[in-house]
């Protein structure tokens, strides 16, 4: 009745102490064996997401290169497109190895170490409660010995003494002695039948509260731990799905990227650019004339006008009074290896002309640079003339006078290429496209410069060997650029200033008092925002609230600019 009470509880196996040992060591086993499973897979993800990254760099373009050259169709452009959403792609196979380490690999190691310790002590209750029984049911086997011993002995004692008694020849203090022998044996023998009764009561009791209390009592524990252990094993294999499941979404969308980037592949496109960047900008040559070598005619050979030879209209004279030949550009390789003349004369006229612009835009962008660490530089020896303690002025204008003169040098460079520029648009035949931009810097003087290119373009052509000086011509364009140029605002004068956006946060690292104009008061471990980055001048802008902004030494604070903010970096 009593196992009919426990139902499918382990407590009905409870003589199976040792099978169920067995069983729940086998459950550990079976947990560490699905935890090693996931950890090989997590090592798989990360070394796939490896060589996918490796892939994806082994066929990035290199910098300066043809294969960046090659970035201007649209085939290239979707390869790149490609191996970029290949980067992410192998990105999220790293989010998998990481999600399976901390969401399974990682719990269950933890839990592994709890269930063993509940496993252990479960199993030590038991085994404590078996050596209880065992040590009891020892207790009673001893007392039903001696109690049967001293029975056997008693029986002797009794016989020794009816012996005795029946015998006339035996003295009766004989008799007397085998009696109290004999009556002694008796009460040892009864002594040890109720030892023996006492014994048996108390380890039946003790052997119905072990199989019936005790023992289930454990077992149930038992019991409770391996469901669980095999309910946290679900719930693992279930996250070890969802993990998967999770990144698919994005893992979709870099299947998309690239399905959208080969889909925006265009043939037409692709081969109008085959056209731009190889156009020669020559005219189609006229016709040959014919020569008459006939009776008569005089034997001189001359060179047609439109003729091939005579393509680019720069034939020279030889020495004798006549031309040498002319280059046929068309049909005849370059044979220039090197990197060419600086004019780019050696190339034809609409590839020297994107080559002269790419080179203008290329010294206008060094000209701003140097613009703005000179106005850094400036701004730096303005607050050392106002607060002499924090450096020496003088020391700042070697500098200030080298930037300088760089600057005059790439505006001098810049007018030069612009003289070049103007004159391959001067020689080019008629295009439907509008007129080329200006550079940054001269924007505000077109008119003028455009003399000045002029200018520069007679000058060439005027020159017996197609070169001239520029001198002349970029002393005048510097002079003409520096009239025309609206000078700067003063970067201290805030009056008429937009407020700036805040790019990032600063903590103070040590407290400062800004009593210069110019500078803000900070105190230790206060924060605020950070509206314009150190330029090399060695000071930060910050803004407190709406009203208060100044510069701050950039030593005196670190510096968190936000991870969309262009160069961003910490100073401390």
């Amino acid at each position: 009745m009593m196992e009919e009470r426990m139902g499918n509880c382990w407590s009905y196996t409870k003589d199976q102490f040792d099978n169920l040992e067995k069983h729940t060591q086998s459950g550990i086993e079976f947990v560490e064996r699905y935890s090693k499973f996931v950890k090989e897979r997590s090592e798989i993800e990360i070394s796939y997401a490896k060589q996918i990254r490796n892939l994806s760099k082994k066929y990035q373009p290199k910098k300066n290169s043809r294969e960046e050259e090659e970035n201007k169709y649209t085939s290239c452009r979707a390869f790149l497109s490609t191996l970029n959403e290949l980067n992410d792609y192998a990105g999220q196979h790293e989010v998998i190895a990481e999600n399976l380490t901390s969401q399974i690999i990682t719990e269950l190691s933890r839990y592994l170490t709890e269930l063993k310790a509940e496993r252990k002590s479960h199993f030590h209750d038991g085994r404590k409660a078996q050596q209880q029984i065992e040590s009891l049911w020892k207790q009673l086997e001893s007392s039903k010995r001696r109690f049967e011993r001293d029975c056997k002995e008693a029986d002797r004692a009794q016989q020794y003494f009816e012996r005795m008694d029946a015998d006339i020849n035996v003295t009766k203090a004989d008799v007397e002695k085998a009696r109290q022998q004999a009556q002694m044996r008796h009460q040892i023998a009864a002594d040890s039948k109720t030892e023996y009764s006492n014994y048996l009561t108390k380890f039946n009791q003790e052997q119905n509260e072990h199989y019936y209390t005790l023992i289930p009592n454990i077992f149930q524990k038992l019991q409770e731990m391996e469901e669980r252990r095999i309910e946290r094993v679900g719930v693992s294999m279930k996250t070890y799905a969802d993990v998967d499941r999770e990144v698919l979404p994005i893992v979709g969308k870099c299947l998309d990227g690239m399905t959208k980037a080969a889909e925006s592949i265009e043939p037409k496109t692709d081969s109008k650019q085959v056209v731009e960047s190889y156009k020669s900008g020559f005219e189609p040559p006229g016709d040959v004339e014919f020569e008459d070598y006939g009776p008569g005619q005089t034997m001189k050979r001359t060179v047609s006008e439109t003729s091939l030879s005579n393509s680019r209209g720069e034939a020279k004279e030889r020495p004798g009074g006549g031309k040498s030949k002319g280059k046929l550009w068309p049909f005849i390789k370059n044979k220039n290896k090197g990197s060419g003349p600086e004019d780019f004369s050696h190339l034809p006229p609409e590839q020297r002309r994107k080559k002269l612009q790419a080179k203008i835009d290329d010294i206008n962008k060094d000209i701003q640079k140097e613009m703005d660490q000179k106005d850094a530089l400036t701004k730096m020896k303005g607050v050392y003339e106002k607060n002499p303690q924090m450096g020496d002025p003088a020391s700042v204008d070697p500098r200030l006078v080298e930037m300088a003169m760089n600057i005059e040098k790439l505006q001098s460079e810049v007018q030069k290429f612009e003289g070049w520029l103007a004159e391959v648009e001067g020689r080019l035949p008629s295009r439907s496209d509008p007129p080329r931009r200006q550079s940054g810097l001269y924007e505000s003087q077109n008119s003028n410069s455009t003399m000045v290119d002029n200018n520069c373009a007679q000058d060439r052509e005027s020159s017996p060997d197609g070169s001239y000086t520029e001198e002349q011509s970029s002393e005048t364009q510097v002079k003409v650029a520096i009239a025309n140029t609206p000078e700067f605002d003063d970067e201290f004068d805030d009056g008429d200033e937009e407020t700036l956006p805040t790019i990032g946060t600063c903590k103070a690292v040590y407290s400062f008092e800004g009593h210069n104009e110019g500078t803000i008061s900070v105190t230790e471990g206060e924060l605020l925002f950070v509206i314009e980055q150190d330029k090399g001048d060695g000071w930060t802008r910050v803004r407190r609230n709406e009203e208060e902004e100044g510069y701050v030494p950039t030593s005196y604070v670190e510096v968190f600019l936000e991870t969309n903010t262009k160069g961003a970096m910490t100073y401390i």
